[in-house]
């Protein structure tokens, strides 16, 4: 038998090509078709990224996980001035995100303590109350409902704003900031840097009025340790807390109605965690797998030195995108990759990232997403769609997918 197989998709880009990233507008939720060829042929594509500069593209698990945790591939190179980017914007050089080395575990340390395990598991009575509040709201309404504006930003955000000491009434500006700071295409350079103005006077006015009334909540233990314990600067504190912020409030907001999506269209799957709430700790695993949030996902890394990485020698100075959602399909770690177990085990997915940078707020998500699914399902279990499958609003020109509204009832 000569050329692919029935079936198998050949790797539809020539040696040497360098075709522009991302290669297609996603689909709902799922997969690129180009990830299996890729992982198959050509498991380092090289690509160019929106915004200039070309980029090694790579798909296969272990190559991925090895460009988060090897330290040879540098997040702060990444962020220079000059570096290809999917972003019309650069991240701060010293937000968390960008710096490495002791300045990365200084400012992780500082806040890695909210969100330890036992922390995390004592929010669970806040988290449920925030939940049921939530729920009953949208109950006294009646459905339909849209799980999106009605539940899980609200939610998210509440639950993070919690966190850091924001005001309730100001919290319904986070979305808009969040969705300018993840845009790729849905808003000018200009409304991005005006919109990251916004956020950044905002929360330097919230580090000011600690100064006057200290609080124990996480910006105030911030300002602490800025004003008493000199442990990071004045422009580190307030991008640290953007960039709590804006993480700790996007992957819930998303995978919430994200997953339901999912499941609604495994009805199989649907029944039998309605039925065994037992399963739902394993079942956000393998959802946090299987759905691939980002249109373009995994910050870039840039080389430091030659690396040989997928049999392709990365050159010093070179960058590479690690995908998350193509590793976490890859059959060489993932059995039956391409179908949804709810009881995979083990499952060592890369929704959280790996390595130095892997989630702050990973057990923060966790937990938030566990509680939302076992609730939901005690509550509703006719929990449904409202409209159409093919009348959802999918977002567009951001660096997360998901839907602008998601209309349910019961």
């Amino acid at each position: 038998m000569t050329g692919p197989e029935a079936g198998v998709r050949a790797c539809p880009f020539g040696a040497g090509e360098a075709p522009a990233y991302p290669f297609h507008a996603p689909d709902r939720l799922e997969p690129d078709p180009y990830w299996e060829p890729l992982r198959r042929e050509q498991p380092l594509q090289r690509v160019t990224l929106p915004y200039g500069g070309e980029a090694w593209l790579a798909t296969r698990y272990q190559d991925v996980r090895t460009v988060f945790a090897d330290r040879r591939f540098s997040r702060q190179l990444a962020v220079a001035p000059g570096a290809p980017r999917f972003l019309p914007h650069q991240p701060p050089p010293d937000a968390v995100l960008s710096v490495e080395g002791p300045d990365h575990a200084r400012l992780r340390r500082l806040v890695g303590k909210v969100f330890t395990p036992r922390r995390v598991e004592d929010m669970r009575p806040l988290i449920q109350r925030t939940a049921d509040g939530l729920l009953d709201a949208m109950e006294e309404i009646g459905p339909p409902a849209d799980l999106v504006e009605d539940f899980s930003l609200p939610f998210a955000v509440s639950m993070i704003c919690e966190l850091l000491g924001v005001p309730p009434e100001d919290r319904k500006r986070f979305c808009a900031w969040s969705d300018a700071l993840l845009t790729t295409t849905a808003h000018t350079p200009a409304q991005v840097r005006d919109y990251m103005m916004q956020m950044h006077d905002y929360l330097g006015g919230l580090v000011a009025q600690r100064r006057v009334r200290p609080t124990e909540d996480l910006i105030g233990s911030l300002v602490t340790a800025r004003d008493e314990e000199d442990k990071l600067t004045e422009g580190e504190l307030v991008r640290l807390a953007e960039a709590i912020l804006i993480a700790g409030y996007e992957t819930s907001a998303s995978q919430i109605p994200n997953f339901l999506y999912i499941l609604f269209r495994h009805p199989h799957l649907l029944e039998r965690l309605r039925n065994d709430h037992d399963l739902i700790p394993d079942a956000v695993e393998e959802l946090l797998r299987f759905v691939p949030i980002g249109t373009v996902d995994g910050f870039p890394r840039t080389a430091t030195e030659d690396v040989e990485l997928g049999g392709v020698l990365v050159r010093a100075g070179e960058t590479v995108v690690p995908s998350m959602g193509a590793a976490n399909r890859d059959p060489a770690l993932f059995t039956d990759p391409d179908e949804l177990d709810l009881a995979r085990r083990p499952n060592q997915h890369l929704g959280f990232g790996a390595g130095p940078h892997h989630c702050l707020g990973a057990q923060l998500a966790r937990v938030e997403l566990q509680i939302t699914l076992t609730t939901l399902f005690r509550r509703y279990p006719g929990l449904r769609l409202a409209v159409p499958e093919e009348s959802l609003s999918w977002k567009e020109g951001l660096m997360v997918r998901g839907m602008h509204t998601m209309p349910v009832t019961w």
